[in-house]
């Protein structure tokens, strides 16, 4: 297969790429410049209330270059004043200008300054506040799962795996567009921003310590080139990938994916099924739909069922895995059932969910 370059999106990842490329899911605040904007309208309120207050009493103030205080002095003086600059060209000569200082201008002052501090104070505190939340969330994260691309299909299979009990802290994004990754952080996810096919963005996304990487991007030759560089850095995950041609498959299996999905392929199927048998094709696409009706799980044997043939069992079994082969439901080979067996069934869904199968990777030759 010709590898003509990167992902259509990655292309333009780097101008896309902000000082942390690691979004945490976003709290509910508000919006930094909204925050910002009603500080600005508090001090320029805080200002004009003092310019007013003086120029009231204007008779208690003199000014040494003309003796006159007028409205241009009045906001000159507060300005002054509230920065604690206080040049001393303009001063409260009267005992009644003096007081209004003491009771008003003078805490004016203060909520001027907390106003201008505590702006200052909250941005540092909340890059502060990021930087924890950011150092735990790489110290806790372990056994998670990355998802390449959150596209129609990423979407899906996170669907489909938060539909089994994944919670959301335990899945990572990564996608180069950054209003991608905003609407992840959005509905909760961990988001990284960069382009999947460099190491770095991986190691950011700590692919080194996943237990499964889905790998959902939009050209198979991309795809190919995450697939290399995640089982470079994880040779234990399960590593699932999605391709549009299904000649491009088997490079991708050799490029270390455990599992390819023709996505093409398997629609067209789909809509051929549907075409020959309409309920046929429901019931697939309810197999497909984890949560709902009927879903297709993958479960360990249990003790009571060692010894026993397939058809013995309380699920309907569809196939049986024994190592790295896949045997049939009537395969002969397949009863009776080993205790290092696992079981592909069917079962109705609950609406707690189905039960959760074991995903823990299958050993590597």
């Amino acid at each position: 297969m010709k590898l003509p370059g990167q992902d259509a999106i990655a292309r333009g990842a780097d101008e896309h790429l902000i000082t942390s490329p690691i979004k945490l899911p976003r709290r509910v605040v508000e919006r930094p410049l909204l925050q910002v904007g009603k500080r600005l309208a508090m001090a320029l309120t805080v200002l004009v209330a003092t310019a007013l207050i003086v120029y009231l009493d204007r008779d208690g103030y003199g000014d040494n270059s003309d003796g006159t205080i007028d409205l241009l002095d009045s906001f000159y003086y507060a300005t002054v004043t509230l920065s604690t600059t206080g040049y001393g060209d303009i001063v409260p000569v009267s005992d009644t200008a003096r007081l209004i200082n003491i009771l008003a201008v003078t805490p004016l002052r203060v909520l001027f300054l907390i106003i201008l501090v505590g702006t200052t104070l909250e941005v540092l505190t909340e890059r502060t506040r990021e930087e924890f939340r950011l150092n735990r969330w790489r110290s806790q994260l372990r056994e998670h799962t990355v998802v390449v691309g959150f596209g129609t299909k990423g979407r899906s299979a996170i669907q489909t795996l938060c539909a089994t009990g994944l919670s959301k802290d335990q899945i990572v994004i990564v996608d180069p567009s950054n209003k991608v990754i905003e609407a992840a952080t959005s509905e909760g996810f961990v988001g990284v921003i960069g382009d999947a096919t460099r190491s770095d963005v991986l190691v950011r996304a700590e692919a080194q310590k996943a237990r499964q990487i889905v790998i959902a991007t939009q050209r198979d030759d991309t795809a190919v080139l995450v697939a290399l560089t995640a089982r470079q850095l994880n040779r234990g995950a399960k590593i699932v990938a999605a391709v549009r041609e299904e000649e491009n498959a088997p490079l991708l299996r050799q490029s270390g994916a455990d599992a390819v999905i023709t996505s093409a392929s398997a629609a067209g199927r789909l809509l051929g099924l549907s075409v020959l048998s309409p309920s046929a094709g429901t019931v697939m696409e309810d197999l497909i739909q984890q949560g709902t009706g009927l879903d297709l799980v993958e479960r360990p044997v249990i003790k009571a069922e060692v010894g026993r043939g397939v058809r013995e069992t309380d699920d309907l079994v569809v196939s049986v895995v024994r190592g790295h082969r896949l045997l049939g439901y009537d395969d002969p080979a397949a009863s009776p059932l080993k205790l290092t067996d696992r079981l592909i069934t069917i079962v109705r869904a609950t609406p707690d969910g189905p039960r959760l199968p074991d995903t823990r990777p299958l050993p590597r030759d």
